[in-house]
């Protein structure tokens, strides 16, 4: 086989053939995704979802909406913080990551959809929040503006992603270590592909302006940023205008 017919690497696809891409992924490493995700992140991201949640000051009463809701970390943090009235759904492509979200967050509503053509009515929640999803959509602009659509008015919404640090120094080991070090991890659970798909994925991914304009380009005011864990996480917010 050829170079120029050889099959697409996941982080080089685009459209569908990302969709089913990632996908696959998730569907291959969600027996041991929260074990990797611990190790990854040495047991932060709970803290890194936290200041997401901060960051749009989520409400008791809130109705939350959680995209690419994965084995539904997202969804448990906000539940800690809903009171009786406030009501949380997680929405993911993959069946055996939902089906694992199910068991950890059960009282949580779920749907298997995916976030770029969401079965919800415009309107209807006051938060969403995103973590470590935006970067494995098929369409960044359509999953940003079906947010915006379900989203009542002055709606919030918040991501929380693999960002690629400003500072030189941190870039390049965070790098090497994305590239040299988690696929060999990735690979003592038989997923060496899959783990090489987040460095990559994140190299490929917009930058933190860019994904700023796209939020603003869906309708959303008061965008901003802050950058976590010097640089390899930043957190995006907005409002729904």
């Amino acid at each position: 086989m050829s170079a120029s017919s050889a099959p697409l690497a996941p982080w080089e696809c685009e459209g569908s053939e990302k969709r089913e891409a990632v996908r696959g992924i998730f569907a291959q490493i969600a027996p041991h995704y929260d074990r990797m995700n611990s190790i990854m992140s040495m047991s932060l991201h709970g803290m890194w979802r936290q200041a997401g949640l901060r960051a749009v000051g989520l409400r008791p009463m809130d109705q939350v909406l959680d995209l690419c809701c994965g084995t539904g970390d997202f969804l448990v943090s906000a539940l800690r913080r809903l009171g009786q009235g406030g009501k949380a759904t997680g929405v993911d492509f993959c069946a055996p990551m939902l089906s694992l979200a199910s068991k950890k967050a059960p009282q949580a509503r779920l749907a298997l959809a995916d976030a770029c053509r969401l079965p919800f009515r415009a309107g209807s929640f006051d938060v969403v929040t995103v973590g470590w999803g935006l970067r494995n959509l098929a369409d960044l602009d359509a999953g940003l503006q079906e947010a915006a659509r379900v989203l009542r008015p002055g709606g919030r919404i918040v991501s929380v992603d693999m960002a690629v640090p400003r500072n030189r120094l941190i870039r390049g080991v965070s790098r090497w270590l994305g590239v040299a070090v988690l696929p060999r991890i990735g690979a003592m659970f038989g997923s060496k592909t899959a783990y090489e798909y987040l460095p990559r994925s994140t190299q490929a991914f917009a930058t933190r302006e860019e994904l700023a304009a796209a939020f603003q380009s869906a309708g959303f005011r008061g965008v901003g940023w802050k950058d976590l864990m010097l640089g390899n996480i930043c957190v995006h917010w907005g409002i729904k205008e």
